[in-house]
C-alpha cells in the first residue's frame, strides 16, 4: 500500500486475520500505519525509482490517497505490477476537471460546472449559474476542505489561481444535507453496495456519519447506490469508492466528489456492518469474494475525534469506556494538531438519539471539549 496514514493502518488491520503480508511506502517512519505495519519503506511516492523499487516482490499495489503521479502508475502497469485501482480509473479521483467531464458523458448527475482561466471568467460563470457566491476548486490535490474557496465576488476570486493550476468553477448547490455511497468491485466486476450514509460537516472536515441516512427515501437510497455502482463500472473502478454526493432542496442527488480508496464516510462498516470498508477492499484488490455489506444494528453513528487538549488520554478512555460499553474507539497514532483527525469513535443501537449521544459524547470527551 502507498500512503501511510489511518487508511493504511485500519487496512492493514483488516488484512491480518487473512493472514496477507502487507507492505508499506510511508513518507516517515512515524507515520500513522508505519507505526503498525513490520515491513515499511521509507520514501517518496512522487519518485518513480523509488515507486519501482517498492513494488518489486508485490503481487498487487493499492494506496491509502490519490496523490500519486498518474504517469507513474502507468509505468508501473508497463512493468507488469497490478495496480487497483489503475491509472485510468484513479485520475478521475485525482483531476477534478477529468472527474467532471466523464461523469458528464456518462450523464451522471452534477452541478454546473466548467473551468475557468482567471477572476473574471469566474464573475463570467457566476453570471451563468445566476450569480455570486459560487464555488472554486484547484482540480488536483484538495482534501478536507483544502484546495476549495467559497467565492462571493470576483475581487474574492483571486486565491485559487495563485496554485498555479487549472480551476473549476461550481455553482453553489442549494443542498440540505450531504450523502455518501460507498460501493466495493472486484476486477471481474463482482460489486457490492453499503448502505447511504448522511456525512455532517463542520469547517469543511467530516464531523459525524450516520448510516443509514435518516429519513431517505428507499427511491433515492436506491438511486444513490445504482449510481455509485454504474460509476464504478463506467470508470473502470477496482477497490473501494466512495461517491460524495449533496441531496437538494427539491430532492435530487448530485455528486460532488470521488474517493477511489477507503474512506471516511464508511468508517462507521469497522463495527457496523458485517464487512468492514477496509476488509472488502483488501479482498477486492486481490480479486478475492467481497462479503456482505449489510449493517449489523439499525443504526450506527461515527464520529471523527479531531485533535485539541489530551490531557489525560488514559483517564478519557477510563471515562468513556466506563459510560458506555458498546462504545469502539479508533485511534491513530498521529500527533495531535488542532482540526487534525486522530482517531474516530463508532456507536450502534437500536435508537437514533441515543446513539448519536453516545458518540458525540465520547468523541466530545476525546478530544477535550467537555472532561465531565
Amino acid at each position: 500500500m502507498v500512503g501511510g496514514g489511518q487508511l493504511a493502518r485500519m487496512t492493514h488491520e483488516a488484512g491480518i486475520p487473512l493472514g496477507i503480508r502487507f507492505k508499506l511506502l510511508s513518507d516517515t517512519p512515524q507515520d500513522s500505519a508505519a507505526q503498525v505495519v513490520g515491513d515499511v519503506v521509507v520514501g517518496d511516492y512522487r519518485d518513480l525509482d523509488t515507486l519501482r523499487d517498492f513494488a518489486r516482490g508485490c503481487d498487487v499495489i493499492t494506496f491509502d490517497h490519490e496523490h500519486v503521479p498518474t504517469e507513474h502508475l502507468r509505468a508501473l502497469e508497463a512493468d507488469g505490477i497490478p495496480v487497483r485501482p489503475g491509472p485510468d480509473a484513479l485520475v478521475h479521483a485525482q483531476d477534478k476537471g477529468v472527474m467532471r467531464a466523464r461523469l458528464d458523458a456518462i450523464g451522471a448527475p452534477s452541478p454546473r460546472h466548467r473551468i475557468v482561466a482567471d477572476p473574471a471568467d469566474a464573475a463570467a460563470f457566476a453570471a451563468e449559474v445566476g450569480g455570486f457566491p459560487i464555488i472554486l476548486k484547484t482540480v488536483r490535490g484538495g482534501y478536507d476542505g483544502k484546495g476549495v474557496w467559497f467565492v462571493r465576488s470576483e475581487e474574492d476570486a483571486h486565491d485559487p489561481f495563485r496554485a498555479g493550476v487549472p480551476v473549476l468553477a461550481e455553482e453553489k448547490v442549494d443542498f440540505t444535507r450531504e450523502l455518501a455511497a460507498n460501493i466495493v468491485r472486484s476486477p471481474h466486476g463482482q460489486a457490492v453496495a453499503y448502505p447511504v450514509v448522511e456525512s455532517r460537516q463542520v469547517d469543511g472536515v467530516c464531523d459525524t456519519v450516520i448510516a443509514p441516512a435518516p429519513d431517505l427515501d428507499d427511491e433515492l437510497a436506491g438511486h444513490a447506490q445504482q449510481l455509485a455502482l454504474r460509476i464504478a463500472q463506467e470508470l473502470g473502478v477496482v477497490g473501494h469508492l466512495a461517491v460524495e454526493l449533496f441531496q437538494t432542496a427539491d430532492g435530487r442527488i448530485l455528486v460532488n466528489e470521488l474517493a477511489m480508496r477507503p474512506h471516511n464516510s464508511g468508517h462507521w462498516t469497522q463495527d457496523g456492518a458485517v464487512t468492514s470498508q477496509f476488509a472488502n477492499h483488501v479482498r477486492a484488490v486481490l480479486d478475492l469474494p467481497l462479503g456482505d455489506p449489510r449493517p449489523r444494528a439499525p443504526w450506527t453513528v461515527m464520529c471523527n475525534v479531531l485533535g485539541g487538549d489530551y490531557p489525560d488520554m488514559y483517564g478519557a478512555y477510563l471515562h468513556c469506556m466506563a459510560r458506555d460499553p458498546q462504545l469502539k474507539i479508533h485511534m491513530y497514532g498521529k500527533d495531535v494538531k488542532p482540526g487534525r483527525k486522530v482517531g474516530h469513535v463508532n456507536t450502534y443501537g437500536d435508537d437514533l438519539d441515543d446513539v448519536l449521544e453516545r458518540a458525540r459524547h465520547a468523541a466530545d470527551y476525546l478530544r477535550g471539549t467537555i472532561v465531565e
